[in-house]
């Protein structure tokens, strides 16, 4: 039996009493009913962009991932395309809204937050996690009162029909589903009709010969972790709720003070890799945004869910350590799709000495997720450092401020 306690504490953030005690309960619980056994890795991710925006976006993730696109799934009102590494790491679904006019939860998740709406359809979705019984693991997260879609909504909404879908939480606007799936069977989506799209496999092909050219494709590696923006009085309960509905433990928080954050890291386990199932990270600001005028605090991850809602805020790559012309992998990678003229929002940061080094992208005009590329050096000992997130966390909350003042700016009198 899996025992999800008995894991290494990380950071020095400390918690209340309620999430001490709750972490306890709900973790031996989980293990007690089996759930622990029969929720495996994150199988898939999923997130849909706005009308015309999928193509271009397959060609970006093209060039500065290692994903590849593999079919796309044609239903009455999305193209889901389906990208893939290999069945050892996470696929992605890439959903496109064929008519803008199209209205749903994941849309209305967008529409109260004013650069959210900007982007009406552009959303990250949320995780689709392998288990081996799915059933048995519905039912007892309904025992749990978790709530699920019904197979005639799902149709409806157009999600495959062989998932069990959690309806969005209340704390990160995500959804997790399950799918049921032997370790050595290939994955499948039951949606739509199954083509391969030309217009798709251009920009990908052209794409991913541009990335061999740059000799950057044996670089860039799986998804590393993933991080979650939500608001402060969130945080606790958002890691709580993830750690109930998945097989994952908590590796522990550190306080960022100098952003007035905190940045808290799950894993999986099973002791797997992140490279076959990501870290979850969570970042909530210290204090509410309503404090902010007392105390004069900086308050980039506060903001962000305040402009965008509670959601996905960037995924990172891993970057294979070692040495490219001369140069750290990471550096060689990021000068390289500099040149192509990709933003990033600042220097790479970090250094061999420190462990680590670690960079953002500006924020991808079609889904607004930003791509961190990191390169951990030998036998570095943890998952990042605190200043590193610090530089990380002002670097993204400048170009949020931007995009704050742009949408003032361009509100009518």
């Amino acid at each position: 039996m899996t025992k999800s306690l008995e894991f290494a504490r990380h950071g020095d953030k400390e918690n209340s009493p309620f999430f001490e005690e709750y972490l306890q309960r709900l973790l031996t619980e989980r293990d007690r009913v089996g759930l622990s056994d029969m929720i495996h890795e994150i199988d898939a991710l999923m997130l849909t962009v706005d009308p015309g925006h999928s193509i271009e976006y397959i060609g970006e993730l093209a060039l500065m991932t290692p994903y590849n696109y593999l079919v796309t799934l044609e239903s009455e009102t999305h193209w889901t395309h389906i990208l893939r590494i290999d069945m050892q790491s996470p696929d992605l679904l890439v959903r496109e809204v064929k008519d803008e006019n199209i209205r749903g939860i994941f849309r209305s998740l967008n529409e109260v937050y004013p650069i959210g709406s900007r982007k009406p359809n552009s959303r990250y979705m949320g995780e689709i996690l392998r288990v081996n019984d799915l059933h048995g693991v519905v039912e007892l997260q309904k025992s749990r009162e978790f709530r699920f879609f019904s197979q005639d909504v799902l149709r409806k909404m157009e999600l495959p029909g062989n998932l069990a879908v959690n309806k969005p939480s209340p704390y990160t606007h995500n959804i997790v589903a399950y799918v049921e799936r032997a370790p050595e069977q290939i994955r499948t989506y039951a949606l739509g009709i199954s083509t391969i799209r030309t217009d798709v496999q251009d920009v990908y092909l052209a794409a991913k010969t541009l990335q061999a050219e740059l000799g950057i494709d044996t670089l860039i590696g799986p998804i590393d972790h993933l991080a979650t923006r939500v608001y402060s009085q969130n945080r606790e309960v958002a890691i709580l709720e993830w750690l109930s509905l998945s097989s994952y433990y908590y590796w522990g928080s550190y306080d960022i003070k100098d952003q007035n954050s905190s940045t808290n890291v799950t894993k999986n386990s099973h002791r797997l890799e992140e490279m076959r199932s990501p870290a979850k990270v969570f970042t909530a600001n210290n204090t509410p945004y309503f404090v902010n005028h007392l105390e004069r605090l900086p308050s980039p991850t506060e903001t962000f869910v305040r402009n965008y809602g509670p959601r996905l805020h960037h995924i990172a790559l891993a970057v294979r350590d070692g040495e490219s012309n001369g140069v750290e992998n990471i550096d060689y990678v990021v000068n390289q799709i500099q040149a192509q003229g990709r933003a990033f929002l600042l220097d790479v940061i970090g250094s061999k000495e420190d462990g680590l080094k670690q960079i953002f992208s500006s924020a991808s005009d079609h889904s607004s997720l930003i791509i961190e590329y990191v390169q951990r050096f030998g036998d570095f000992d943890g998952f990042f450092t605190k200043d590193n997130v610090a530089k990380l966390t002002a670097a993204a909350g400048v170009e949020e401020e931007l995009l704050e003042l742009q949408t003032q700016v361009s509100k009518p009198d």
